[in-house]
This record gives C-alpha cells, structure tokens and sequence, in this order.
C-alpha cells in the first residue's frame, strides 16, 4: 500500500528525522543508483563541495552530478526555502562543474520509473539504444496516443501542442515531439517546442534531431524560429545545443502550492480566481497570504532555461 506523505514512508529531511542520516526515499534512491555504479559512501551527505557547507545529499564525482532529495514540506517557503534557495544550491554546483539534480519526494513516488530512466540516461547508463534511421516518422493526430506516452515518459507530463510527431520502431511509438505556437506570448510570430522525450530506459540515437529536421522541412514552411524551455532542477540543456539552439536566458524561479498530497499550479490559483476556490479569502490580502490561510504550502523551483533557434543563424538545420 503506498503510504502519502504524512504517513511516515516519505520525507522527513534527513537533518530532522532520520536516525540513519538520510530519508527513506534518498535510501531507495541510493540503492538503486548503487545496482547501475559504484557510490562511496563518504560522497552521501557532503558538506565539504559547496561554500558555506551547504550540503549535498548525493555526490557523484566521476559523473559531475550531484543529487538532492527535496522532501516537499521541508523544501517549502514555510521552512524558510524562499525563492532562490534551490536556484542558489544550482548555481553554487554549476560553479563547480557540477549539474545538480533537484527530486521532490512527491515526484519519486508518482513517477518513480521517469526518474530512474532520466538519472540511467544522465550516467550513460540506459540500458536499450535503438538508432533513429531505424525508425519511422508519424505525424500523430490522435491526442490520447500523445497524451498517453508523455505522461508516461516524461517529468513534466502531457501539455497540448498542435503539433505532434513520433518515432515509431516495430510499429510502436518510441521517441515523442510537440510543437505549438509560444505558450507565454501569444501574438509572437515563432514556434515552441513544448516537450521531447524517448520511450522510458530507451536512447534513441539521432532521434531528436531527426525529428526536429522534419518539422522544420516540412512543417515549419514560413520558417519561423523555434523557442524552448528546459527545466534548471533537471536538465543542463545539452539537448537544445545538439540541435542548433542559442542559449537565451535563464527565467526567475516558480513557485506551486501543495495540500493534502496533491500539486496545485500556481496559474490556476491567481490571486483574482482565489474567492471561487478558496473556502477563506481576503481581497485586501496577497494571493500567498490568502493560500496560507487555507493551508496551502508553496515550494520554489529552479526557474527554466530559454533556447532559441534562429533560422537566420548560419549553419541552421533545414
């Protein structure tokens, strides 16, 4: 029976609870990475990396990763994480060659198998390849098949796009792309590629470029440029500079709320829309103070990293 979060099974922050100095997920966790690589013993819980002994929970040096395991209350602004607590801890990694891992408990319980495929891919350890020119292109009309793969094999779940391509290989769907117009600006004249992912445990070799070719020649005809987003707890943006995209920027920290064990999106709760959903509320207070007062706890992530492909850019793929 999976047990919530008040229930004991998850997190309680290692420096709080844990007699054995870490949580029960960072012990799944560490068993698991433990049947794939070597993991010294003295690289868990280091404080000796960072400045100002900011910890990490789980150092990998011969993979410049580390790893941290956020349990969801403990992580939350109501614990004194304010916005630029894990963007802080980031940008100290990256300082040092290190790419950091940012896992909230709640996500090793609800996708579990994802985070076990992306931290395999991350160690180069994924265990099926499967070469790109061995698969075919679909452009897939059917939103449930769309909807289906990405909520399971990618971190961020399903998002709609208009725009929707597949890798298929034996006749099943195994790498996915989306594209719609830019979700932030609607009256921008570009494309955004909203999600990529392969088949959990499976490296398509060339699939993502493969697929970003074939919307370009085929389907981005006025030839517009191409914006996308990477999120800064999971991904470096290696992909994006595979496939010709410019670093852009780095965007500010977001926030969601959480109650009873469930994410609740911070667009849906706007300070404008909180006097239908909220049983308490205040208009002469903030949107934050109006959701605490309802019990609601915010968590701050990393903030995103912005790509550019600009069809102008010598050398573009077309």
């Amino acid at each position: 029976t999976e047990v919530g979060l008040g229930g004991g099974y998850l997190p309680c922050c290692h420096k709080c609870s844990n007699f054995r100095g870490y949580s029960l997920i960072e012990e799944e966790l560490i068993v698991f990475l433990k049947q794939h690589i070597d993991i010294d013993i003295s690289n868990l819980n280091r404080r000796d990396i960072l400045p100002s002994r900011l910890e990490l929970d789980i150092y990998l040096p011969d993979f410049n990763i580390a790893i941290e395991v956020n349990g969801v209350y403990w992580h939350s602004e109501s614990m004194g994480k304010y916005r630029d607590y894990h963007l802080h801890k980031t940008i100290k990694c990256n300082e040092k060659n290190l790419e950091l891992i940012h896992i909230f408990d709640f996500e090793w319980l609800k996708k579990k198998e994802i985070i076990k495929s992306m931290l395999l891919n991350k160690l180069g350890k994924t265990p099926n390849r499967i070469y790109a020119r061995k698969c075919e292109i679909r452009e897939i009309s059917e939103t449930h098949i769309v909807k289906e793969f990405l909520i399971s094999n990618h971190i961020q779940g399903y998002t709609h796009a208009s725009v929707n391509l597949g890798l298929y290989y034996n006749n099943e769907l195994v790498a996915c792309m989306t594209f719609g117009k830019n979700r932030f600006k609607k009256q921008s004249n570009e494309w955004e590629m909203v999600r990529f992912c392969n088949k959990l445990n499976t490296n398509i070799i060339g699939g993502a470029s493969r697929l970003f070719k074939y919307f370009n020649k085929n389907l981005n005809s006025n030839k517009l440029n191409i914006i996308s987003f990477s999120d800064r707890r999971f991904f470096n943006g290696g992909l994006y500079k595979q496939l010709g995209f410019d670093f852009d920027k780095f965007t500010k920290p977001s926030y969601f709320y959480w109650k009873n064990e469930r994410v609740y999106n911070r667009m849906s709760y706007q300070k404008h829309k909180l006097h239908k959903l909220l049983e308490i509320f205040d208009n002469n207070k903030t949107e934050y103070q109006n959701m605490l007062d309802n019990k609601f706890i915010r968590i701050w992530d990393c903030g995103n990293s912005k790509w550019t492909y600009n069809q102008n850019k010598k050398g573009s793929i077309s």
